[in-house]
């Protein structure tokens, strides 16, 4: 392995990084804004993915539950691709395509919010979980790359769309993650003050 081609993903990385600061600032405040607002009203956040948007959503609800950087009292916030057991009952019984949404029908209520992350914007198991999230009168909160996809025709005038402008899935989840810790950390700041 090269050197320079281990120095070449840094700099990719630092890039999209850098433009996305640019193009993302204003969403991602405005999803700290939407998340924080429904936590205080006694709400809570599910959130979906696949693959690595999997892992994002489960270090998003862990980091709420558990802590960020700061102690705190847990939050509450459910990463729906963690049950084997319902996933694979829902994937057998109905369709992959159904194991979010199932969830969100059973779990969601009004005024709970849905992180919904895919960086295709094309996951037809996270659509059908934004469309199951509007018909709970839940906002959404989405996560996605490459254009953002199919994703743009699901959501509404009142979601919130963090479209990182990249192609690339593996750079696209580096923002992700960067996402996740800027709203984890933007919570803990409209809880506990900034630091």
């Amino acid at each position: 392995m090269s050197v320079e081609r281990i120095q070449q993903h840094f700099r990719d990385s630092a890039a999209v990084k850098l433009e996305a600061l640019e193009t993302l600032s204003m969403p991602i405040a405005a999803a700290i804004d939407t998340l924080f607002a429904a936590l205080a009203n006694g709400s809570r956040i599910l959130a979906c993915g696949n693959g690595g948007s999997a892992a994002g959503a489960q270090q998003f609800a862990a980091e709420l539950i558990g802590r960020f950087e700061r102690e705190r009292p847990g939050l509450p916030a459910i990463a729906l691709s963690t049950d084997t057991s319902v996933l694979t009952a829902i994937a057998n019984d109905y369709s992959f395509e159904q194991i979010f949404s199932k969830q969100v029908w059973a779990l969601g209520q009004p005024g709970d919010v849905l992180l919904a992350i895919t960086t295709s914007g094309n996951s037809a198991n996270v659509l059908a979980a934004i469309e199951a999230a509007h018909e709970r009168e839940m906002i959404v909160v989405a996560l996605t790359g490459k254009g953002g996809g199919r994703m743009q025709e699901v959501l509404s005038d009142t979601d919130i769309h963090i479209c990182v402008p990249s192609d690339r899935t593996a750079r696209i989840q580096e923002v992700h993650l960067l996402t996740i810790h800027c709203l984890c950390d933007g919570i803990d700041a409209m809880l506990l003050g900034e630091d």
